[in-house]
């Protein structure tokens, strides 16, 4: 399971959730403005969302998969355009002259903070699509549930590290400036990064 095929395409999951979105900028917004517990309670209402996205996709493609390997290709012809509007987004951004907003602020208690990103993940057709799209670039096309389940932990596992990371480094105001100064090098790196994993899975041999 783990390869470096697979490791190239776990690195492109991460930097595909920690790419600007309305979940980061969520959660970014919220924690430079409602402090970092506030952070913390979105992210984890996104977490809730995507982990019933990923569960969900997991089940439903485990059959889908076995009795359609055309489907699977078109799924993963998918998440390669997807990967390459993320690139072509974050170059614009890097090219861009204007000043990127950060994020928009989420104010409510704790549990309407939550349920506010958990309504983001559950209602974003974004998600979804990912889930689906990760399942059939990484997993093989006669790939069982409990091995789905399996890229499920670890996909998931890349999720929680980006989504709660969001929440603890961008209630650091130190942090922040330093995002602000160093945006249009993260852009360009996030640009060459997308265009290269969108290639070399459009290339690879999954069977």
């Amino acid at each position: 399971m783990i390869t470096p095929t697979f490791l190239a395409i776990w690195l492109a999951w991460l930097m595909a959730g920690g790419s600007p979105g309305p979940a980061t900028m969520g959660i970014a917004g919220t924690a430079m403005n409602e402090g970092r517990s506030a952070g913390l309670a979105f992210a984890l209402g996104i977490c809730a969302g995507s982990a019933a996205w990923g569960i969900a996709a997991a089940l439903g493609l485990s059959a889908i998969m076995l009795a359609n390997v055309w489907l699977f290709e078109a799924i993963r012809y998918v998440g390669v355009a997807y990967l390459g509007w993320l690139a072509l987004k974050a170059l614009r951004r890097a090219m861009s002259k204007d000043d990127v907003a950060m994020g928009n602020p989420v104010t409510g208690s704790y549990g309407t903070i939550f349920a506010k990103g958990a309504a983001i993940h559950l209602t974003n057709p974004k998600a979804i699509l990912s889930w689906g799209s990760i399942y059939a670039i990484a997993a093989p096309n006669d790939a069982s549930l409990f091995m789905l389940l399996g890229y499920f932990g670890l996909f998931y596992a890349g999720s929680l590290l980006i989504f709660i990371g969001y929440a603890f480094l961008f209630s650091s105001e130190h942090m922040v400036l330093a995002y602000r100064r160093a945006r249009r090098w993260f852009d360009f790196a996030f640009a060459g990064f997308f265009g290269v994993a969108s290639y070399k899975i459009l290339t690879v041999r999954l069977t």
